[in-house]
């Protein structure tokens, strides 16, 4: 029972800062969540051999509640297209789904470089963002299709919500900026969702989870994220307009890569 106290308590501060963060440099907090929470519960005496299993399905459901105030507020602006989203909704649902079953079958070894290698990726891409808008035409609905399914299948893998690897596909093919980052947050309470239903289930029987687990999911840490991280996440847009966040973004993404290679090595 401490134990799930003292995650508890922690993940309401990880909590704060995940959403403020996510507010104030528009980041999913997926990429702090889950090196935060590989951290975080062995320190508070959680040991289990599905560690990184457990950190990328708990930030993934911990996703589903902010990215629903963002979907809703993208849509109220006129920002989702919904059509576009439409077209590729099969394959976000099956991708986010199967990532799940398809995690169980990597060792936690192998997903926790895979997680590192992708920060590491990830930062390099925070630090210099693609941003060109062009006048190229989407791809055939089969070809939106099977990117829609990798994506979202990575996304579900790596425990974040899939804007970081969409909103620069949909730019590269002529699909505005506004409209990319409104059908991301809207694919991302998707992929939640689904990746989230997937790893429960691929959970169940999973060997060495500790108490308080629903499949792959910790619900104390979970808990704790989404209580602060909902409130703090409006401040972080709210500060975001008086601070200087393309400096802090670059910032937070040499952060990011120091992290990212301290996985790799651990």
């Amino acid at each position: 029972m401490d134990c799930l106290l003292s995650v508890f308590l922690i993940c309401l501060a990880l909590g704060a800062v995940v959403g403020f963060m996510a507010g104030l440099l528009g980041i999913g907090g997926g990429l702090i969540m889950v090196p935060s929470l590989l951290y975080i519960l062995p320190s508070a005496g959680i040991h289990s051999a599905q560690l990184p299993h457990i950190a990328i399905a708990t930030s993934l459901a911990a996703i589903i509640l902010t990215s629903i105030s963002s979907a809703r507020a993208h849509h109220l602006r006129g920002n989702v297209p919904w059509p576009l989203l439409k077209t590729m909704l099969p394959g976000i649902m099956l991708g986010a789904l199967t990532s799940g079953f398809i995690a169980e079958q990597i060792s936690a070894t192998t997903l926790q470089q895979g997680f590192a290698i992708f920060v590491v990726l990830m930062s390099i891409q925070m630090a210099y963002p693609f941003k060109t808008e062009s006048n190229r035409h989407l791809p055939s609905a089969p070809v939106l299709f099977v990117v829609a399914a990798l994506a979202a299948m990575i996304a579900g893998l790596m425990g974040i919500g899939g804007g970081v690897l969409l909103v620069p596909f949909l730019i590269f093919f002529g699909v505005k900026m506004r409209y990319a980052i409104g059908f991301s947050a809207a694919t991302g309470l998707l992929i939640s969702l689904s990746g989230s239903l997937g790893y429960i289930i691929a959970g169940f029987n999973a060997p060495e989870l500790p108490y308080g687990t629903l499949g792959f999911i910790y619900l104390p840490a979970l808990l704790g994220l989404v209580m602060t991280s909902v409130l703090m996440a409006p401040v972080g847009v709210k500060v975001a307009s008086t601070w200087p966040t393309p400096v802090l973004k670059k910032v937070f993404a040499l952060l990011l890569l120091c992290v990212g290679f301290k996985l790799i090595m651990t």
